[in-house]
């Protein structure tokens, strides 16, 4: 073993022996007990060939030994630079390399750097690196990604200039990659060019570093390739023109440099955007405190700790992991979409927090200007022009395009005529490229400068927890709906669509898409008043649009005047039933509420229910059956709890659905016990002339054939026949219904239905006092047969 050797193997043995951290590796001349002995001691030796050069690695502390090219000079050790707590591997200049075969691993044992091939082409060959602790190789950063190395000649080397370089055949003189060390600081590296060190950082940087200044001359978290790490700045260094974005890979096995880009456009309001060549193809939108506006999804605070800066020197974003266990990226695929991906370690495989783009609404204008898109329209086309605007071009909106977007309606003013605003919720705001922005206004504010500028066109806060301003002028380009969280925006209107819109909110309190917020504040705000009335599991909307295909057509079990009932199939594989309220419904919150709160009582979980439930719109559509044919009762909305005494009860407010409704109801606001009986009997049958002419029967389906016992089938219609008696005394109770329905005794005959309305509605004593009565002012002008 030569001279080197020996005195870096007893150096080595002296550092460990006092617990510090040497950078070390393993030759040939020295023994495998030796090695042994300092690999306990947390100690690497590893020796270039010519026993002239070492690679270091230090483990305890943040320290680097380093040598210089002549075996005879005193080696020295230096403090580590970078604010770094882990380890670091260095490559001393100059004649030190890294050739193809060789791994250079950070301290806390994180990532890897080398030579790799991608796909099954493995002659192509690249420098990246990539995680040490996941089982599939995944490469977050690739040095030579345009320019391959054929073959495994390739070296990684520090040449006399200072740069990090990629050379092909062995130090060809001409290098296929190199850092470009930027002109800036080349002067201070012909002074001490020797001492010029490559460290690989345990966030996974690469860092080329001067020894006598202790400062970055080069970080690969400047020039990232397709991945964003936990650490890695994204974004604009406005002070020396530095633009930290990413781009895809060429395809899957190729990591050339893609046309997709992901970058922050910081002219008027920064905002995240996703390019295809020049082509903008989805845009993230601005930050908004707490999350980009158009990613929603973004996974929690308290999984992520994220760092926005704007500013006049730079706008980017970073963040940092809470579990320094959790191994999370973001990706640009080769395919154009945003990913958050984080690694499984008991299932061995990555797994998706979010991506975007993922639905049509997604792509960038894809309603064109001033109109927004909503993926959540069932049986509407998506796009919908904003409030005061029309389509352009009317027969393209009639035919499904969107492209040529809204324009303001004709014969309009919206400049110092009475003229306001009007608020679309949960959307991603427009593009911000035009926008202004003033950080120290509050939404009032907001307003009044929007207000006394007529060609402001919209405002909307800059932060979503309420603060800042920013202002529109001239169209309002990439406008989509969330359904869930997203930001709230005031479109500019006429006094004419500001008076339709005030309107239209006093008619139908809750739409479609609050619903969901609804149900998610009802037990919050519950539990701020001290009460519970719900133990229900909740869901966003996104869930239920998923489960049922995005409220596919072929998903749908019937529709009535509130709305469409939608089958669908969690993930969990259970199946549900879903009504979506139609968008003019005038079905508000009080139904449903009054709806969540008495499936909540009549289905608690610890809990046999003992109440008494007049539902008043029971009818065939709002009846359910499950794939053993088991009835299940739907929509609570109009119902109503009765106490163990009460029978019967008033109401100013007739709901429900003629045909249906008992007499008493339907004329007097009188509903009891023997209400939904009267809705029973309607469901089992309507066939009281086929009753009375002997011929019950021929409602039975022929389909049915002979399979059925006919002596069941009348006394169905026989119980039917009594439920939908005139008189409520008359009638029997639900109770009574099941009697008759399990046992074979004799059934009375049954009277009349209330096909018309008597002047007395009860035969007997009435139910309620003298004076308890509704009007109700609804004018039938003609009776006749459903």
């Amino acid at each position: 073993m030569g001279e080197l050797p020996r005195k870096i193997l007893a150096r080595a043995q002296r550092r460990t022996q006092k617990k510090s951290a040497l950078c070390c590796g393993l030759g040939e001349g020295i023994g495998r007990l030796q090695w042994e002995k300092l690999r306990e001691r947390g100690v690497l030796v590893w020796l270039s060939e010519d026993d002239k050069g070492v690679l270091f690695m230090g483990f305890r502390r943040k320290t680097m030994l380093s040598f210089n090219e002549s075996p005879e000079e005193e080696t020295s050790l230096r403090d580590n630079p970078i604010n770094d707590t882990s380890g670091v591997l260095s490559v001393n200049a100059p004649n030190q390399s890294i050739k193809d075969g060789d791994v250079l691993v950070s301290s806390g044992q994180s990532y890897e750097l080398g030579f790799f091939s991608s796909g099954i082409d493995s002659t192509r060959r690249y420098v990246g690196i990539w995680y040490r602790k996941v089982s599939e190789r995944t490469v977050v950063w690739v040095a030579n990604r345009d320019n391959p190395i054929d073959g495994t000649s390739g070296v990684l080397a520090i040449n006399k200039q200072g740069n990090l370089v990629i050379y092909e055949n062995n130090r060809s003189s001409v290098p296929v990659w190199s850092a470009n060390v930027p002109a800036r600081i080349q002067p201070q590296l012909a002074i001490s060019m020797t001492n010029c060190t490559a460290q690989l950082l345990d966030s996974g940087n690469l860092v080329l570093v001067q020894q006598d200044s202790k400062g970055i001359l080069w970080q690969s978290f400047d020039h990232g390739t397709d991945t964003l790490l936990p650490g890695m700045k994204f974004g604009r260094d406005l002070k020396i023109g530095l633009n930290r974005s990413l781009s895809s890979w060429k395809s899957k096995d190729d990591p050339g440099t893609g046309t997709i880009v992901l970058g922050i456009d910081p002219s008027g309001f920064p905002q995240l955007v996703l390019y295809k060549g020049q082509t903008r193809r989805w845009r993230g939108g601005p930050w908004t405190g707490l999350r980009w506006s158009g990613v929603p999804q973004m996974a929690a605070t308290y999984i992520f700790n994220v760092t926005f800066v704007s500013s006049v020197d730079e706008v980017s974003y970073s963040y940092s992991i809470n579990n320094p266990s959790f191994i999370s990226r973001v990706v640009v695929n080769e395919s154009g979409v945003v990913q958050r991906l984080t690694w499984n370690d008991r299932d061995q495989q990555w797994f998706e927090i979010w991506s975007s783009p993922k639905e049509t609404c997604d792509a960038y204008g894809q309603c064109g200007p001033n109109s927004n898109c909503d993926p959540y329209q069932t049986n509407n086309f998506m796009c919908k022009c904003l409030p005061g605007f029309e389509p352009k071009s009317p027969q393209e909106w009639y035919l499904r395009d969107g492209l040529g977007g809204c324009v303001r309606k004709p014969n309009v003013s919206t400049c110092r005529s009475g003229e306001g605003f009007v608020k679309l919720a949960r959307v991603k705001v427009p593009d911000t490229s035009m926008a202004s922005a003033n950080m120290s206004l509050i939404l009032k504010e907001c307003e009044q400068e929007c207000l006394r500028n007529c060609s402001c066109t919209a405002y909307a806060s800059a932060d979503e927890r309420g603060f800042g301003c920013l202002r529109w002028y001239g169209n309002l380009v990439d406008t989509r709906t969330f359904s869930d969280m997203g930001q709230e925006i005031y479109i500019r209107v006429d006094r004419a669509e500001l008076a339709r819109d005030r309107k239209r909110r006093n008619e139908f309190p809750l739409s479609l898409t609050s619903r969901s917020n609804c149900l998610r504040d009802l037990p919050i705000r519950e539990f701020e008043e001290g009460t519970t009335s719900s133990d229900l599991p909740l869901f966003d909307l996104s869930v239920i649009a998923a489960a049922t295909n995005n409220f596919s057509d072929a998903n749908k079990l019937g529709e009535g005047g509130f709305g469409s009932v939608y089958k669908g199939l969690l993930h969990d594989g259970k199946e549900i039933a879903v009504k979506r309220l139609a968008k003019y419904s005038g079905q508000g919150i009080n139904e449903f509420r009054n709806e969540v709160e008495l499936i909540a009582k009549l289905q608690h979980r610890n809990l046999d229910s003992r109440l008494r439930i007049i539902h008043r719109d029971l009818k065939a559509s709002n009846v359910l059956l499950d794939a053993s044919m088991n009835p299940k009762i739907s929509d609570f909305g109009m119902a109503r709890i009765f106490g163990a005494d009460q029978i019967e009860a008033n109401t100013n407010r007739v709901v429900g659905t003629y045909g249906y409704m008992s007499p008493e109801y339907a004329m007097q606001g009188l509903f009891s016990v023997k209400s939904d009986v009267y809705s029973f009997g309607v469901l089992l049958l309507e066939v009281w002339d086929l009753w009375r002419e002997g011929r019950a029967l021929e409602v039975v389906d022929t389909l049915m054939g002979d399979s059925y016992l006919q002596d069941q089938v009348l006394r169905c219609i026989q119980i039917g026949l009594l439920c939908v008696q005139e008189s409520a005394m008359d009638r029997p109770s639900m109770s009574d219904v099941v009697f008759m329905l399990s046992n074979d005794t004799t059934l009375p005959s049954p009277k009349q239905p209330a096909f018309v309305t008597k002047e007395s509605y009860y035969s007997g004593d009435p139910l309620t006092s003298e004076g308890s009565h509704s009007i109700n002012e609804v004018t039938i002008t003609m009776l006749g047969p459903r």
